[in-house]
């Protein structure tokens, strides 16, 4: 498996904030061409069988995955796991901690809504909800779009739900040490996801990627659908400096949400090492 490999390694399901099931997402993967898929539920790894039974079925190369939020220097950021055992016990209490606190914070999104004039917003997002445990930011947004209040849910956050907005609400979550460690330690791949996102100063991101390197991270997402070509070119440069591998995943959640579907990614840069080289026995 080289670095043109069609590898999609993140993707949502309802099972947390995206809009279809782990079986349609196998089949959307086969349609546009995967050659490698993983299901990386935010804090949840519920949907992982049923992605992994939905691959063998459609014939799809799968991996296990995740992504896990990490709270940074007061940050959220997310760590995405690849190819762990997703029995893993520690994993499993690890992350449903992680969830713990999150219909708090959402009632609490719904009263700084309600201060702004969007009223019943907590009820209205958890219309969309599938997991209740995993309410979230996006669940908010599709209320508020159904409501009429903004025309996508990309206007949402950035009127509502970004950080510093009236919506936005903190939470306390994993630290990278235990989302590190949980991946690790199930026999996975730790990997930090979209770089590109964080607001993070450059001595901040340094002491990420130094921090993630030295508790056992081995991988970043160079191409993902939320970076564009500079992006690629500085995180395919802090894999050299940083000795990590590359990942590759469209971050996809909804067909109508979502501006980069399954599978349409570039391709990894030629000189990094793709992070399923590391990988494939774990390749189900």
């Amino acid at each position: 498996m080289d670095h043109l490999l069609n590898a999609d390694l993140h993707s949502h399901s309802l099972v947390s904030d995206g809009t279809l099931e782990p079986e349609a997402l196998a089949q959307r993967a086969v349609a546009n061409g995967v050659g490698l898929w993983a299901l990386t539920d935010h804090d949840e790894i519920g949907g992982s069988e049923r992605a992994l039974q939905a691959a063998r079925a459609a014939g799809l190369p799968c991996l296990t995955g995740v992504e896990i939020s990490v709270t940074f220097i007061g940050v959220t950021v997310h760590i995405v796991g690849l190819g762990f055992d997703h029995r893993d016990s520690v994993l499993a209490e690890g992350l449903h901690r992680t969830r713990s606190g999150r219909e708090r914070r959402a009632r609490e999104m719904g009263d700084e809504l309600a201060r702004v004039g969007i009223p019943g917003a907590f009820e209205g997002a958890m219309k969309f909800v599938d997991n209740p445990e995993l309410i979230s930011r996006t669940h908010f947004a599709r209320y508020i779009v159904e409501a009429g209040h903004c025309k996508d849910t990309y206007e949402v956050f950035r009127k509502y739900l970004a950080d510093g907005k009236p919506g936005y609400v903190p939470h306390q979550w994993a630290t990278l040490r235990d989302a590190v460690g949980w991946i690790t330690g199930a026999g996975g791949v730790a990997v930090i996801a979209h770089p590109g996102r964080y607001k993070l100063s450059t001595n901040e991101e340094f002491a990420l990627f130094s921090e993630f390197k030295a508790l056992g991270g081995q991988a970043v997402e160079v191409v993902t659908g939320a970076h564009g070509q500079a992006d690629v070119v500085k995180y395919a440069e802090f894999c050299r400096e940083f000795d990590l591998m590359a990942s590759r995943g469209s971050d996809f959640h909804s067909p109508e949400e979502s501006h980069c579907d399954l599978g349409r990614l570039p391709d990894l840069p030629g000189h990094v090492t793709p992070v399923w080289t590391a990988l494939e026995s774990r390749v189900q």
